[in-house]
């Protein structure tokens, strides 16, 4: 798997290398290239150009203690993101960035980590053709696409908990994009290697990554605005568009429990994901499918005194679908299932879990700007004892921004 990744990145970098040409554009439909939105800064012999954006959420969300008992077991009000991007080119057309900083507690990872990450993106890329990009740094990987999709582009107020319990976050390491089409339809391929412990990454002994490979085919042609790539049809497609796309990964002694994310192994473990997902919007309709799952031979690990860290092994299951009116008044609904492997059944953590959500959203300026109110049925339970517990999750969730 380490060589046919390597042997492809270096394969493309070759091939599209060779086709430079002063006059190529830098703008790649499978890069990760800032929009035109924001406030511009441009410098005056226009070699270096600045995009600011920034992001305000602020959520109240208040939980149950049972589905027949609605007192409030607790309750969560602040500020859930606060971020800052910049984004553009310097000096050359083709040389872009990607810098986004995070400042909500909730935001920083700093329950596992006891680390304060603020940075979120850091990436510089360098685009050989219209088509085919390279980027170091920090930002997202190419698994699933909910993580991919931004958090200010979500028509829930969260990504579900399949995402939470199996993406594979953001990491620093190198990435190819590259987009083009065969017999009239149009793909994009993305590969990444990484450190596999995600932004708060240690010293490794050796080399031991991530690597990750991403296929998306767009049977219908490509999605207005970049749509396969925002949650709910705003764009209102006049005709069926569709988004098929597949993703893998192998963590060699990954050091934490979900790889990039959760809590500090007691030894390193190796693990491998797998990702498929689609995206149909139509006329107002969108519908949006995603499977996950994590493996790995060994996934507990103890310390001296029995403590027990695991890997969190298993399968998510994820089906959502909406409509928006033209007021722009959107109505959603989702289930997900996350169902632990039996590996781990009885673990801390480690139950079967389902939500089901309804969700109302306005958007008063698209996704930049618009107001959420949802509530969630929340099902849990322990495989092992078949304990089972129930409750209900209200919320209510605005964003504003550029």
């Amino acid at each position: 798997m380490k060589l046919k990744l390597i042997i492809v990145c270096f394969v493309l970098i070759i091939i599209f290398t060779g086709k430079l040409s002063s006059q190529e554009t830098r703008r790649s439909p499978a890069s990760f290239d800032f929009d035109e939105a924001g406030m511009q800064f441009i410098a005056p012999d226009t070699l270096t150009k600045v995009i600011l954006r920034f992001r305000i959420q602020n959520s109240i969300t208040l939980n149950t203690k049972s589905e027949d008992d609605f007192e409030i077991a607790n309750s969560e009000l602040g500020v859930r993101r606060l971020r800052l991007r910049f984004g553009g080119f310097l000096y050359e057309p083709r040389l872009t960035f990607n810098l986004q900083l995070s400042f909500a507690r909730g935001d920083l990872d700093y329950e596992d980590t006891q680390y304060p990450n603020i940075i979120r993106d850091a990436m510089v890329f360098w685009a050989f053709s219209k088509n085919f990009q390279i980027g170091i740094g920090q930002t997202k990987l190419p698994g699933n696409r909910q993580r991919i999709v931004s958090s200010g582009d979500l028509q829930f107020a969260e990504r579900s908990i399949v995402n939470s319990k199996f993406t594979l976050d953001r990491d620093f390491g190198i990435q190819t994009n590259y987009s083009n089409s065969i017999l009239g339809m149009n793909y994009n391929l993305r590969t990444a290697v990484s450190t596999g412990d995600g932004r708060y990454a240690p010293k490794m002994d050796g080399a031991n990554f991530d690597y990750i490979a991403r296929l998306e085919l767009l049977p219908f042609g490509k999605f207005t605005n970049g749509g396969d790539y925002f949650e709910g049809d705003l764009a209102r497609e006049k005709t069926p568009k569709l988004s098929l796309a597949a993703a893998y990964s192998d963590n060699k002694k990954s050091t934490r429990t979900r790889g990039q994310l959760g809590k500090k192994l007691y030894e390193p473990r190796d693990m491998t994901g797998t990702f498929a997902d689609f995206m149909f919007k139509y006329n107002g309709f969108a519908v949006y499918g995603e499977y996950a799952n994590r493996r790995s031979k060994n996934p507990i690990t103890k310390d001296q005194n029995g403590n027990i860290q695991y890997v969190y092994v298993g399968d998510g299951y994820l089906l959502q679908a909406s409509y928006i009116f033209h007021n722009n008044i959107e109505l959603a609904a989702r289930l997900a299932i996350v169902e632990p492997q039996s590996k781990i059944y009885g673990l801390k953590d480690a139950e079967w879990n389902r939500h089901i959500t309804l969700n109302s959203t306005y958007y008063l300026h698209s996704h930049r700007a618009k107001f959420q109110l949802e509530v969630t049925h929340n099902t849990a339970e322990n495989k092992q004892t078949s304990a089972v517990s129930k409750n209900w999750l209200f919320r209510f969730n605005t964003e504003i921004g550029i």
